[in-house]
């Protein structure tokens, strides 16, 4: 009887794997056309009023097909604003759901490639998602108005295209390309955008020999988040992140680093191995980002810009070293996708992931 009942499950195993086979396109004609259902009917990511900080991307540029270029995004009641948009950022939010046409401007804290490389995507989407008859406002130290003329100038023949294909009525031609909003920073902090509730102040970090680089403070409702951009350890940055609720700060552990320029000359890749010394003095290590979450009074420390590439969360405690010695408060390696929601007037940290 068992005997039986086997060949007979083998049987309409057969039969099903076929019946898969042969109507192959079918079904997966089938199956395309109710996730493009789902994806066009859904909401796309839901936030209450609040703070919240979106990781776009975690990554630097050594390659990592895991984490897009440095990106964040601060949402605030009805106001959103990203924080530096490196390649793959825009790719992650549209995966995301996350409302591109909503974004009131982006924020650069310098302007490495890495952290403005993704910006071509990030400026079609915010113009074709909403027809939109200005370009997007992107806001920036001195310097931002010979970044954004040479995007403009780069984009200029594809945004022709653009409207020749769609129509003026999809793509507005005022609307392609990037507008600069430039502001001036020296030795002090310098408010850039205060509205309903929310205020963002630019202040200076120590990215030598990057010059003017800065970092942000998001404050609304009684919480705030601070995002350091590419940043050693510096009294400004730990002045500036008094009390934040979260500091999101770039981290490179030198002990992971090592390996790799020790690999490098072994090789005769000494180009690149100059390159992997050289980055250690301009950005903060694990354990100094703790020291200075620390100094501040933060309470909660968001490492992002990781460098090296983590294969794996194997590599987390190492990447670590002995950070967690340095800050009582909690300690998360960013990752793309991951949303922190801060509720008004509280102290919760809620973590959930969009990706």
């Amino acid at each position: 009887m068992l005997k039986k009942v086997a060949i007979a499950l083998l049987v309409l195993t057969v039969l099903a794997l076929g019946a898969t086979l042969l109507f192959q396109r079918q079904i997966g004609q089938a199956l395309f056309e109710s996730a493009a259902e789902a994806r066009a009917a859904g909401d796309g990511l839901v936030f209450d009023d609040g703070l919240h900080l979106v990781l776009c991307g975690t990554g630097s540029p050594l390659p990592n097909p895991d984490r897009a270029g440095p990106c964040q995004v601060v949402v605030a009641g009805n106001q959103a604003w990203v924080v530096d948009i490196g390649e793959g950022g825009a790719r992650n939010l549209n995966l995301m759901q996350f409302d591109i046409a909503s974004i009131d401007g982006l924020l650069l804290t310098h302007f490495h490639s890495d952290h403005i490389d993704g910006m071509g995507p990030l400026a079609l989407l915010y113009w074709t998602l909403q027809a939109a008859d200005e370009p997007l406002p992107v806001h920036g130290p001195q310097g931002i108005e010979a970044v954004i003329d040479g995007f403009n100038a780069f984009y200029a023949t594809d945004m022709t295209y653009r409207v020749a294909h769609h129509g003026e009525a999809i793509v507005p031609p005022t609307g392609g390309g990037a507008q600069a909003v430039p502001f001036s920073i020296t030795g002090a902090p310098v408010v850039v955008h205060e509205r309903d509730g929310l205020k963002i102040t630019a202040f200076p970090v120590d990215h030598d020999p990057i010059k003017p680089a800065v970092g942000y403070r998001f404050d609304y409702k009684g919480r705030s988040i601070v995002i350091s951009g590419d940043a050693a350890k510096s009294p400004s940055l730990e002045s500036a992140a008094k009390g934040a609720d979260i500091l999101v700060h770039d981290a490179l552990q030198p002990d992971l680093v090592a390996p790799i320029t020790r690999a490098l000359d072994a090789n005769d890749q000494a180009n690149t191995a100059t390159i992997t010394r050289d980055i250690l003095d301009y950005h903060a290590s694990p354990e100094d980002a703790a020291k200075s979450a620390q100094a501040a009074g933060a309470k909660h420390l968001v490492l992002s810009h990781l460098v090296p590439p983590l294969p794996t969360s194997m590599v987390y405690p190492a990447f670590l070293g002995d950070a967690a010695d340095y800050f009582d408060g909690e300690i998360t390696i960013g990752g793309d996708g991951m949303i922190f929601t801060l509720a008004p007037e509280g102290t919760e940290v809620m973590m959930r992931d969009a990706l």
